[in-house]
């Protein structure tokens, strides 16, 4: 008798480890299959303790062949991506007796439904929202979280409003057909036991027996589906806008190359005198710090000058205008060689230094 209760035991903790292995499990949000916070296996486990058949789909295919022998089932669809076309929806629409979306975007809302559109998010500060209307199933599950939940407007039933001038957090048709949620964690595991947010979603995905659980995979983008062209994209009045400025610029080239023609040059009536293009030139070294090119203009300089005073000619090279230099001031030629032309001021404060020497031997040779 031991050995079978030992046997019992061991055989219902194997079936909740494997029930409970990440084989079985799936990490996708929203998933019926997923333990984790924004997953939503606790509320399936719910719906099936209340008699509901809650079968699992990722493709289009498969939840077509599902709602063939099921023609009264429920739907929730949860596509994220917006992996389903307006062709796929409205098929989807068809073939279901009762869709309920969960958080739609712009474009899977579009292809389900012309009259409910999108009216931004709950605002910040509020998290949970009252029913606000008379439908059954909100006026039920009474007050449920609305954090970072979205809204809709233009349905005919619109309820869990933040305020009476904005959408509602959840909408539905006059048929009651197509039911839109603004919000996964209704349906979360982390936030299931918060306020209604359960009675609101098992009243809203158990009202039949049959439930498919569709989360649209890859496999359900249509293969001629691709990334929009500019001419998709762009509006209508874009082709009259581009020729209007074509004409628009074809103007500007005529207007302003009329104004546009070969230089002409003329004497300005005024006299710069030297002194200022001296000083002028010699700001803009400063202002740039060509250091280098300021002493070479100062060399070139004091050797053109006492080139000038001992009349040695043009032809004369710098060197000549040392040896003359070095007679007149009775100095070494090779000394003046390293102050006048091999000597490189790297600073400012060095370059005056320089500057001050150089013109000091130019006043001693330039004496009578």
């Amino acid at each position: 008798m031991a050995w079978i209760i030992i046997g019992a035991i061991v055989a219902v903790l194997g079936s909740v480890t494997v029930a409970q292995s990440p084989a079985n499990t799936d990490p996708a949000p929203l998933s019926a299959r997923n333990p984790a916070p924004d997953g939503a296996m606790a509320a399936a486990e719910i719906l099936r303790q209340h008699g509901v058949t809650v079968t699992e789909s990722d493709s289009l295919a498969t939840t077509t062949s599902l709602l063939a022998g099921k023609p009264g089932a429920t739907v929730l669809l949860y596509d994220r991506n917006g992996y389903l076309d307006s062709a796929q929806l409205h098929s989807l629409l068809q073939s279901a007796a009762r869709v309920v979306v969960v958080a739609p975007g712009l474009r899977t809302l579009t292809g389900l439904s012309r009259e409910i559109h999108n009216a931004g998010v709950v605002p910040n500060g509020t998290s949970t929202l009252e029913a606000g209307c008379g439908q059954a199933d909100p006026l039920a599950a009474g007050r449920v979280s609305s954090k970072g939940a979205l809204l809709y407007t233009g349905a005919e039933v619109t309820c869990y409003r933040p305020s009476s001038n904005d959408g509602g957090m959840y909408a539905a048709s006059a048929d009651g057909r197509l039911v839109v949620l603004g919000s996964t964690a209704l349906l979360s595991n982390d936030l299931l036991q918060v306020e209604g947010n359960a009675a609101l979603a098992l009243r809203t995905l158990g009202p039949t027996p049959d439930l498919v659980w569709y989360l649209p995979g890859l496999g359900d983008v249509p293969n001629d589906a691709g990334p929009p062209t500019l001419n998709e994209l762009a509006p209508p009045w874009v082709g009259f806008l581009g020729l209007w400025l074509a004409v628009l610029a074809l103007l500007a080239v005529l207007w302003r190359g009329r104004r546009l023609g070969p230089l002409v040059f003329e004497p300005l009536p005024v006299v710069v005198k030297a002194v200022e293009t001296a000083e002028g030139r010699a700001r803009l070294y400063q202002d740039s710090r060509a250091v280098s090119q300021a002493a070479d203009n100062l060399r070139a300089g004091t050797l053109t000058r006492l080139a000038k005073h001992f009349r040695l000619g043009p032809e004369s090279g710098a060197h000549a205008v040392l040896d003359a230099v070095s007679r007149k001031v009775n100095r070494p030629a090779q000394e003046l060689r390293m102050l006048l032309l091999d000597h490189r001021p790297r600073t400012e404060s060095e370059l005056v230094q320089w500057a001050q020497s150089i013109e000091k031997l130019e006043q001693e040779a330039t004496a009578a």
